[in-house]
């Protein structure tokens, strides 16, 4: 890039600001974008995601084990909320007890 004059300034803050302004318009359309679409997923691609059989999810939802969202007949899963059911089941590592057992020491 060569080096503008003192003159040029206003042109080049303009072209600035157009730029940023297509780009905030872009990230604002993008956002919306996954904002719309929550990511509803049907039994067999919560079966995918969770690499588990139709009839084990099934199971499970009678179990009430796993989040679902049943609209007559029908049950449906939010990706979001299999996601946190997931990380809910978390086993901690040794080292993480390790950590917990020393902070209630130290209380």
């Amino acid at each position: 890039m060569k080096p503008f004059t003192f003159d040029q300034i206003p042109v080049m803050m303009n072209k600035i600001h157009d730029k940023l302004e297509h780009l905030e318009k872009l990230i604002l359309r993008i956002s919306t974008i996954k904002e719309d679409k929550e990511d509803i997923l049907n039994i067999e691609e919560a079966s995918k995601l969770l690499n588990l059989s139709v009839s084990t999810i099934y199971s499970k939802v009678s179990r009430r084990e796993i989040p679902v969202n049943k609209q007559g007949k029908r049950i449906y899963f939010y990706r979001h909320e299999l996601m946190q059911w997931i990380k809910s089941g978390r086993v901690k590592t040794y080292l993480e007890i390790q950590n917990d057992i020393e902070k209630r020491s130290k209380i």
